[in-house]
Parts: C-alpha cells; structure tokens; sequence
C-alpha cells in the first residue's frame, strides 16, 4: 500500500494538532485564556523572587538602585545634570519607564523557548506567552510606580489634572511592548544566541533614548544639530517618545524648561509619534509572531 501519510490523515478526518488556526479563531482562543495570561504572569512575578529574603521588594530596589548609580555617575560625576530642573525625577522618571520596556525584550526573547515543555505538552496559542511576560513587567511596573510618584511629589511636583495623562501614556506604552515581545519571541525561539546579543543592544539604546539626559539639550548643544534628519530620528526613537511623553505629562518644571528654552516639539507630536508605535508594533509584532504559529517547539 503506498498510501501517504497526508492521504491517511485525509481519509480519516485528522488534522495536525498545532496548526496555525484562521486569525479570526486565534484570536478568540486568546482572549478566551485572558485568565490564564494573568494567573501565569502573576505566578511567575511572585517565583521570580521566592529564592531571595526580600522577595517581591526587590521589584522596587532595583530601579531605585539604578537611578542611584545613573545619578552618582552622570548627575554628580559628570554634571549631566545640569540646566535640567528636578532631575530626580527627571532621572527617575526614565530610568523607571525605560526599564519597563527592556525587561520586555529580554524576557520576550526567551519566552518561547523556556516554555517548551509547556509547548509540547499542551494545545494552546503560544501568543499567550509573550503576552504573560507583558503582564508580568506590567505588574511590576505598578507596584514601581507607587516609589515613582513618592519621589516626584517629594522633590516638590503638586498633582495635577495634567498627571492623568500618563495613564494611557502607560496604555500605549504596554501596547508597544507586546508587540515588541512578541517580535523578540518569535526571534528568540529560533536562534537562542540573540539573548546574548540583547545586553549590549539594550544599553546603547539606552544611551540613545534621554533616559539619563535630556536629548533635546543634547541635540542643540551638540554636532548633531547639524544633522537635522539624525536629530529627527533620535526623537522618533520610542523609548525616546515614550519616557519624553511621561516627562512632559508628569514634571511641571521639565515640561516648562523644554517647551520655553529648548523649543521642542509640540506635545501633540510625541502623542502621535505615541500612538503610531503602539498600534504598529502591537498589529505588527502580533501578525509576526501568529505566522509562525505552528513552528514553535518543534526540533
């Protein structure tokens, strides 16, 4: 009998059990273990810190412990800060929301392939992966904020109305980050070398995206104010777009010292630079990563 086994599975009615299924059908599968995504995430942040005595503090200490080092070594050291009023907060303010976008790259490039048990035990959409990593940085990000706002109101910055905006800066921000941690798992499950990599990509964007300073002062009291197209892109950075935003919605002083001495652009800019990232990289990460979809796991 010289029957494939296409034509037997044919015959019988049998279909390959990680097959892509339509968009459509995926997408409801997703939202259908939205309870999952969460009790997964919320597994993994409290195992993150079971093996240490402080626990889930460390949530907290570390961003706290490196706006520490950026602030003894560019603020004190180098007078980085300079001409920047608070930068405290200034500094906090980016050291905090930069980190909530790196810690999505690097745990997105391995979500794939540390779940591979999982993968090819059970039948699910392994976009719920990325998206719990997403949920776990998230749930970190909370708590993170509760010291954010403790510092910036005790470095002399009153609430305002204008502070609410930096909840769906926040949304947009997330929305990137899905999409970017679904791009890194796609990549990170089919060349394991790429977290390798991730370090040193990290930190020279971190150094390209004001976490530590203030770009717009960079770029005119540099050479790069000569590159006009250079400067351009700088600022069309997202991590850049992201942490100036909240800036700009959260410290009263920054946004008056920017928007009076260093003539940057208008605020409704960044939102639409804001919202353009977001919805790209969500539909664009999302739309990588669903292609390969029945790849994950295999070897």
């Amino acid at each position: 009998m010289n029957e494939t086994l296409a034509d037997y599975a044919a015959r019988h009615g049998l279909r390959q059990s990680a097959a892509r299924p339509p968009l459509r059908k995926y997408l409801q599968s997703v939202w259908a273990r939205r309870n999952f995504i969460w009790a997964f995430a919320s597994a993994k942040n409290i195992s993150m810190y079971s093996d240490s005595r402080l626990g889930q503090v460390w949530q907290l200490l570390t961003p706290l412990l490196n706006a520490a080092v950026y602030y003894l070594i560019f603020g004190l050291l180098l007078g980085t800060d300079r001409g920047i009023p608070g930068f405290v907060p200034f500094l906090v303010t980016g050291v905090f929301l930069f980190g909530f976008t790196q810690r999505s790259v690097t745990s997105g490039a391995k979500s794939v392939g540390d779940n591979l048990s999982l993968i090819r035990a059970l039948h699910f959409p392994r976009a719920t992966l990325p998206l719990a990593i997403a949920v776990v940085e998230l749930q970190q990000l909370l708590m993170a904020l509760v010291v954010l706002f403790a510092i910036i109101f005790a470095f002399g910055e009153a609430p305002t109305f204008q502070m609410l905006l930096f909840v769906p800066v926040m949304m947009l921000q997330l929305m990137f980050n899905v999409g970017i941690s679904m791009v890194m798992a796609r990549l990170g499950a089919f060349n394991r070398d790429i977290t390798q990599l991730l370090p040193f990509v990290m930190r020279t964007w971190l150094y390209t995206s004001g976490v530590i300073f203030s770009l717009p002062a960079l770029i005119k009291q540099t050479k790069l104010a000569d590159y006009p197209i250079l400067s351009e892109l700088m600022q069309l950075n997202p991590a850049y777009v992201f942490i100036e935003l909240s800036r700009y919605v959260l410290l009263s002083r920054y946004r008056d010292h920017v928007t009076n001495d260093l003539h940057l652009n208008e605020a409704g800019q960044l939102w639409l630079a804001a919202i353009v990232w977001a919805v790209v990289m969500l539909v664009g990460g999302f739309m990588y990563f669903y292609r390969a979809e029945e790849r994950y796991g295999r070897g």
